[in-house]
């Protein structure tokens, strides 16, 4: 069972190209798994002993506790059963399996939590954080700007490369879940951004080649390393937290605050949901029903202070 769950991870790394935390979530609650299946007594299984009932088994364990610890949250649950869903559908498209064991899993309804976003005046006083003409300064100012401009993932803007930007037209290519590519419109501020930060990163790192990524560590590289390593997510997020504390911001606003804050300003601004469906890069529709709750909320609140019978 070991060896089918190491394959597993491979190809969503690989094929699906599954985002970082995807990865970790999934790797998380299969080791968990794994590690219930060997308290049995039953040793590493092969995958033909796989059944639902033995995966309903670990759910109804987990769900109380696993051995006196606190019992975890639904959305905790609900991550084990889509872990457990994906693996089982790979054991079926794989032929290691005839049918996938976990397709008839419950998943837990999850109360779904309205997002946190930024109100105007905080985003402004949060993209003119980053002072200074450094390169670390540039890169941040840029960074926030293109998070805000295209309302994309921090993990879709960490693995952008130089030829996935057109600042001439304003345009952005962007890889989101699945490989599945979108075109993202990049508004002025940030192409501006984006341009004054190249300058100091090619004078710093070199020009390199159209593969490289966009946004860069400012450390500088190793002799013969050709340019700075791409930043990563973590770097965008610890950056974040320093720019959140200087302009007085809550420390919870995370990058995905700022596309959160995208969405809800063009809903606001009377922008067609499927538009923003469209620019978010979400499957379906009801993904992006959630910022409509935020906008509805706003309505309300104005209402209560405005009117004299509310």
């Amino acid at each position: 069972m070991s060896t089918a769950v190491t394959a597993f991870l491979d190809h969503l790394r690989d094929a699906r190209d599954a985002s970082v935390h995807t990865q970790r979530a999934y790797r998380h609650e299969l080791a968990g798994w794994l590690a219930w299946y060997q308290a049995q007594g039953l040793g590493d299984l092969p995958v033909t002993a796989l059944d639902p009932f033995s995966l309903r088994r670990w759910l109804a364990d987990r769900a109380g506790g696993d051995g006196g610890t606190t019992a975890p949250s639904a959305a905790t649950l609900a991550r084990s059963v889509a872990a457990l869903r994906a693996f089982g559908k790979f054991l079926a498209t794989t032929e290691r399996l005839p049918a996938n064991p976990a397709a008839l899993l419950r998943s837990p309804k999850v109360r779904r939590k309205l997002p946190h976003y930024l109100e105007t005046h905080d985003l402004e006083a949060l993209l003119a954080a980053p002072q200074g003409d450094d390169e670390s300064a540039l890169r941040d100012r840029a960074i926030l700007e293109t998070l805000y401009s295209t309302g994309m993932r921090v993990s879709e803007l960490v693995g952008m490369n130089d030829r996935d930007l057109d600042l001439i037209g304003g345009i952005a290519r962007v890889r989101g879940k699945g490989r599945k590519e979108r075109l993202a419109p990049v508004g002025m501020p940030a192409v501006r951004a984006i341009e004054a930060y190249r300058v100091v990163r090619d004078a710093e790192h070199g020009r390199g080649t159209a593969e490289r990524g966009i946004f860069l560590s400012s450390a500088k590289a190793k002799r013969g390393g050709g340019g700075g390593r791409r930043i990563s997510d973590v770097d965008v997020r610890r950056r974040l937290a320093r720019h959140l504390a200087s302009a007085g911001l809550s420390s919870r606003t995370t990058p995905h605050t700022l596309r959160h804050s995208f969405a809800t300003h063009l809903l606001r601004a009377g922008a067609d949901i499927r538009v923003v469906q469209e620019l978010l890069g979400h499957r379906s529709l009801n993904t992006t029903q959630i910022y409509t709750h935020l906008t509805i909320e706003a309505l309300r609140q104005v209402y209560r202070k405005a009117h004299p019978r509310a």
